[in-house]
């Protein structure tokens, strides 16, 4: 095979979008992914005629003017069917028996939470500024105690809970969160939010169609094993098949310390480099609930449900736990006022998976399918506080678990979210696309933030260094 410009190891959205910025610069690129589907979480799995999300649920910040558009127009991404969410309250969060609504736009956020807690308006406009200006020094706050920033500025634990509700979408620790983390994980959906109307996959075979008209190509079913160094440089990856790959410049979607055990052997990348890498603790996994619901049975609602039992949105799920659920609505396609689909998601740690852990999927024995089932009776049983009917409405019901995003994902441990960013070793933890070998890069969420914001950030970052240097 021709030796490519750049060899990008795994198919998820960094690695993608990546393939789209390179492709387009010319670049002779080539994918290799070792799964049967391309996409990583952004793909979707079919069940009986209907396809179901694995990672994506919403987006933040399309809008003219905001944090993601102009990222999207130039991937290409901003003409998918997007359907907004709602203004009045994209993200509704329930604490016992009081519910909050999200607004659209910084300034009626404050307002509107303002009202709720007139003693704290003042720590809110400070708040919104924090957001606001979050992107300005790529890393600022990292340093940052979010948990301890927040009782700084606040004095009512409501608010601070309800203001960190919404952050299932990370995993929220007292003593290591990083300011920087939870800002971005917040920040953009507050500026506007949006759902696909449509499967997830829609985005990852966006950005495939644009990768091969710009004349790449993507290879399913090649797991590389190896990437190989001559003179201080990668020179080609090996794949389990056999199959070989020549390459200019080499990108990793994978995690980084599984990047780094693709080199065998080094006299750049030492093995204090490698046990570093290896030595970073990843962030929890995540147990969802897809359900298939009858028709006309439920309304949909155009909004994010963040449900807790526990008043306190911080603490650690116990071990086969649903403290805390997410109950996202997938947007009718045929227009009806009914919703067909939601998918119910809530932290799992991984030692609830020990057990299975040597296991595969499709051959975990019933003791796992028990676990399973218990988990989405729970889920369900959360979510129904919010959704009146919601179990005479089920028609099927699909779960999953940080082992099957292992399986899939390649994912250590099945991390929902990556390396786990430490607000104590912001240096050690806050990755860069760089490793000790100069054309091997990094990308993907375990780097600098995680979520598709950050992803993309990250990859229009991996492929800055790549210009640099090529200039």
């Amino acid at each position: 095979m021709k030796k490519k410009d750049v060899i990008i190891i795994g198919s998820g959205l960094g690695g993608l979008e990546c393939g789209v910025l390179l492709s387009r610069r010319g670049f002779s690129v080539l994918l290799l992914e070792s799964q049967a589907q391309p996409g990583g979480c952004m793909q979707s799995y079919p069940r009986r005629g209907m396809d179901y999300d694995t990672g994506l649920h919403y987006v933040g910040g399309l809008g003219e003017g905001e944090s993601l558009h102009d990222a999207f127009k130039e991937l290409g991404l901003l003409d998918l069917p997007w359907h907004k969410m709602d203004a009045e309250g994209f993200d509704r969060v329930t604490i016992g028996d009081e519910t909050f609504c999200f607004h659209e736009g910084y300034d009626e956020f404050a307002r509107s939470l303002g009202e709720r807690f007139p003693k704290e308006q003042e720590g809110l406009k400070r708040y919104v500024e924090m957001l606001r200006h979050c992107d300005d020094d790529a890393g600022q706050n990292a340093d940052v105690n979010a948990w301890k920033w927040l009782h700084e500025v606040f004095s009512d634990e409501l608010l601070i809970n309800v203001l960190s509700g919404t952050s299932l979408k990370m995993e929220l620790r007292k003593d290591t969160l990083p300011l920087f983390t939870f800002a971005h994980g917040n920040s953009g959906f507050i500026e506007s939010s949006w759902r696909l109307q449509g499967p997830g996959n829609m985005l990852a075979t966006k950005l495939i169609d644009e990768i091969r008209a710009c004349g790449g190509d993507i290879i399913c079913g090649a797991e590389v094993t190896e990437l190989v160094e001559r003179d201080g440089r990668i020179t080609e990856a090996i794949c389990k098949n056999g199959e070989s790959y020549e390459g200019r410049f080499f990108i990793s979607n994978a995690h980084p310390a599984a990047t780094s055990e693709l080199v065998k052997e080094s006299k750049v990348m030492k093995g204090v480099y490698k046990r570093r890498i290896g030595m970073l603790e990843n962030t929890c996994g995540m147990f969802t609930c897809s359900l298939k619901l009858k028709e006309g049975a439920l309304p949909y609602f155009n909004h994010n449900k963040y449900i807790y039992s526990n008043p306190d949105v911080w603490s650690l799920p116990e071990r086969g736990d649903c403290s805390g659920v997410l109950v996202s609505a997938r947007v009718p396609e045929d227009g009806s006022e009914y919703v067909r689909q939601i998918d119910l998601l809530t932290p799992m740690r991984w030692e609830d998976c020990e057990p299975w852990q040597n296991t595969t999927v499709g051959h975990r024995g019933d003791d796992y399918k028990a676990l399973k089932k218990r988990m989405a009776e729970a889920c369900i049983l959360l979510a129904e506080t919010q959704l009146s009917g919601l179990s005479d409405a089920i028609e099927e019901t699909y779960c999953s678990t940080p082992l099957t995003y292992r399986d899939y994902n390649h994912a250590p441990q099945g991390t929902a979210y990556g390396v786990r960013k430490d607000c104590n070793m912001p240096m050690m933890t806050v990755l860069t696309p760089k490793t000790p070998i100069e054309n091997l890069l990094l990308t993907g969420q375990s780097l600098m933030v995680h979520g598709l914001q950050g992803v993309t950030m990250t990859a229009k970052m991996t492929v800055g260094q790549i210009d640099e240097l090529t200039n």
